[in-house]
């Protein structure tokens, strides 16, 4: 092996020029012919993401919080997608992100590149909650078996909660945390044009375009559309890349709250007018939703900002409040809000049905909940539309409670560290990652999505927005200890030494 290579270093740097080009010439002809086999056998799409997926791997390896940047695209981008093949299952895009990303932090730990680990005030209960979590789906194993698709969407819920600790270690700076915070803008804004690009296109165009992403295994035909109360011949609902409206709704919950400080706000992270069409995309994606929840959850998050600081968002709130409620076009859904409200259409009272239901199974198995597989009991079923419930049935009264410390914990700690007095950059980042989790804990009182199998992606949304939130506190209290190194980005020291 090492004469070989003495010998290609050799011919690649042969003083004779024509033995070089004709080395590189070789080396080029079998490169392409590699590639165009490539594409032949794959096809060019598949080609175009391998290679994109070779590029992101490169760079994440380089830098751990490209990682990030990988993972915000594929969330808010293709969230369900899966590669085109299989390897006894079909890996998703999202189980690559996240291997990538946990798996080059937990590498450089290892190797000892990477020498702190931080856990935070916050470490040991979120750690505890992952613990039960564990213990929960080993203990429901005893009632119902495991396959192939619940034991990857748990590794990935698990590894989702895991990115906290993967953010408070590697965002150790303020240009990091603005870093990462700015591309989640970014994603949740690519979210939320391809929703509205979506519903204002016409229908075969929407169905043209999904079947395009039929391939890596999402839904396509009329049957991908959602409309109000399953009804074709009603409203449609927004759904973009995210298949379900409500989940959507959410992802814009997170969006808009992140987005909204930076509008009042006297340093931007984004040009401001680019900042105000970010807020208004986000808005009008979650309001062509039809979620009731996600709605709540967003007037929460703006409460919450309001209150504490940007008073003039109040005042916004309080101008949309009103076109809500005057405009003749939006006299349909404040029907819909208000019958939702009073209980009395469909969708809301098959949730009081659920929530009857899930009492039930809460009751009869009340400590560690009936795990993530199955239920022991052939009138029980798994799934509800809350959050706090579908957790205690899942993990029990233990593990829900241990949910409740860990937001408990996290609200306290950013009380805390509120006080510190933080730069207007960072403040703003603080409280659109606070009032966003607040806004998801509200929506969860009636959609379960954030801690469900079916959709981890919204997991790993959660306790990224906790993680880079506790990451922020914690490089705001290193500023006030006179602990931090000079406040230069990991990106900022390669690119640096680059140019030398």
């Amino acid at each position: 092996m090492h004469f070989s290579l003495d010998q290609v270093e050799r011919l690649a740097f042969s003083p004779n020029q024509q033995v070089r080009r004709l080395f590189l010439g070789g080396i080029l002809l079998v490169g392409a012919l590699a590639i165009a086999l490539f594409i032949g056998i794959a096809g060019p799409i598949i080609a175009l993401a391998a290679a994109f997926a070779v590029v992101a791997a490169v760079m994440i390896l380089a830098d751990t919080h490209w990682g990030f940047v990988a993972l915000v695209a594929v969330v808010f981008g293709l969230p369900f997608a899966s590669l085109p093949f299989s390897i006894g299952f079909k890996p998703t895009f999202l189980d690559l992100a996240l291997l990538a990303l946990v798996f080059v932090w937990a590498f450089k730990l290892a190797i000892g590149q990477e020498r702190v680990f931080l856990s935070s005030p916050l470490g040991i209960p979120v750690a505890i909650f992952m613990l039960l979590a564990l213990f929960s789906f080993a203990y429901g194993l005893v009632y119902s078996s495991a396959d192939s698709f619940t034991l990857r969407h748990f590794a990935e819920i698990l590894l989702g909660i895991a990115l906290f600790f993967v953010a408070i270690n590697t965002v150790r700076t303020s240009a990091e945390v603005e870093w990462v915070t700015r591309w989640l803008m970014l994603g949740g804004w690519l979210a939320a044009a391809i929703a509205v690009a979506f519903y204002v296109m016409p229908h075969e165009l929407i169905l043209a375009s999904l079947d395009r992403l039929a391939r890596f295994d999402y839904p396509s035909g009329a049957s991908a559309l959602r409309y109000i109360e399953d009804d074709p011949n009603g409203t449609m609902r927004a759904i973009g890349t995210a298949i379900d409206p409500n989940v959507l709704g959410g992802m814009m919950i997170l969006a808009a709250a992140l987005v909204a400080p930076q509008l009042v706000a006297k340093e931007c992270l984004l040009p401001r007018c680019m900042v105000w069409l970010m807020m208004a995309t986000a808005t009008l994606a979650l309001y062509l939703t039809y979620s009731r929840s996600a709605l709540l959850g967003l007037a929460a998050a703006l409460g919450l900002l309001g209150v504490l600081k940007y008073r003039r968002l109040l005042v916004i709130g309080l101008i949309g409040v009103a076109l809500l409620m005057l405009l003749p076009q939006t006299q349909a859904y404040v029907a819909r809000l208000s019958a939702g409200l009073a209980g009395e259409d469909l969708a809301t009272q098959m949730r009081f049905g659920e929530y009857k239901d899930a009492l039930i199974l809460i009751l009869r198995y009340p400590i560690f909940g009936v795990g993530f597989t199955g239920v022991p009991d052939i009138d029980l079923y798994l799934g509800v539309s809350m959050l706090y419930l579908i957790i205690a049935e899942n993990m029990g009264l233990v593990g829900l409670a241990s949910f409740l410390v860990v937001v408990a914990g996290y609200f306290m700690l950013m009380a805390q560290g509120w006080r510190l007095g933080f730069t207007s950059k960072l403040e703003a980042i603080l409280l659109g990652l606070a009032s966003g989790v607040l806004g998801a804990l509200v929506s969860g009182f009636f959609d379960h999505y954030w801690f469900n199998m079916d959709y981890p992606h919204m997991t790993v949304l959660f306790w990224l927005y906790v993680g880079l939130a506790t990451a922020t506190i914690l490089v705001q209290k290193a500023e006030h200890a006179g602990d931090e190194k000079p406040a230069v980005s990991h990106l900022a020291i390669s690119a640096a030494a680059q140019a030398e």
